[in-house]
């Protein structure tokens, strides 16, 4: 007996050999100066050509960039062609003071929120403690603002579980509990190895959850601060450094000793490897 092949990670062909489209969603954090508006500007400008499929702004702890994230997504409403997904976190805040936002969003044209719980307001090693007044979590949440709007609701999602969950199965219940308040889509946090993406998949279809979860892809523009973001929301970055590093030389034909010997012995000496070798360079995905 067979196992059933995994779906592949590459783009599928369909029909009359037509490639089947990728669709992918870019997220942006609210400027907080007039130089960085003028960045994020000039990357929306350059990205809207990718026609993603939508664009989500961030929401800072406690609600600390409502203002900055409410009009960014005002603006990509105003002035492109783009759908924006608006965050929304439940931290701090009553839920009357979220209900309002929610409002606010429909009012503005907003038809797509994430839905997250988000961080203590104190940060990196504060315990989280709902708001009296407020959402208990991202489930409760969700519940929240479809009783408010029919908009469509995207949560979060943990290949190497939640810091905050106790366990893998504790985790994978929360998420059950947010699709069943009526999210129709999960985001994963980063991560650096694609197979920590497909056996977390497994674990979801296992649980029956059935909505699609969507790999969400770092950019590593500083090492430090992605090292440090890792940390914050317990993704793995120990060997992305060095197995870049080793891969890279493994391309140019520099092997330890006994990988050498042992391919003159096959009459490869140093060439390059092949393609399908080339692909497998862990982070790059």
């Amino acid at each position: 007996m067979h196992a059933e092949p995994r779906a592949s990670r590459f783009v599928q062909r369909l029909g009359e050999g037509e490639p089947r489209r990728i669709r992918v969603s870019f997220e942006f954090f609210p400027p907080k100066t007039e130089e960085m508006e003028k960045t994020l500007w000039e990357s929306i400008t350059r990205l809207a050509p990718l026609k993603p499929n939508f664009v989500s702004v961030t929401y800072g702890a406690g609600g600390s960039t409502r203002e900055r994230t409410h009009s960014t997504v005002k603006r990509i409403l105003a002035e492109t062609a783009l759908t924006p997904a608006a965050h929304l976190t439940c931290v701090a805040a009553t839920c009357e003071e979220i209900d309002a936002v929610i409002e606010s969003y429909c009012t503005a044209g907003v038809r797509h929120i994430v839905a997250l719980r988000g961080d203590p307001v104190g940060g990196i090693g504060e315990r989280y403690a709902p708001h009296p007044g407020g959402y208990r979590n991202a489930a409760d949440l969700v519940a929240g603002i479809k009783r408010l709007s029919d908009v469509e609701v995207s949560v979060s999602a943990y290949p190497e579980k939640h810091p905050d969950s106790p366990t893998v199965e504790a985790d994978l219940d929360m998420l059950a509990a947010k699709v069943d308040a009526g999210a129709a889509r999960a985001i994963t946090q980063f991560f650096f190895e694609n197979d920590l993406y497909f056996r977390y998949l497994d674990r979801v279809r296992a649980r029956g959850i059935d909505v699609p979860v969507v790999p969400g892809i770092l950019p590593v523009q500083n090492f430090k601060q992605t090292k440090a973001f890792a940390a914050r929301c317990g993704a793995s970055v120990r060997d992305m450094g060095i197995d870049l590093v080793y891969a890279v030389c493994h391309l140019l034909g520099l092997r330890p000793s006994h990988e050498a010997s042992r391919e003159a012995s096959d009459g490869r000496g140093a060439l390059p490897l092949p393609a399908g070798e080339r692909a497998g360079v862990r982070g790059v995905g």
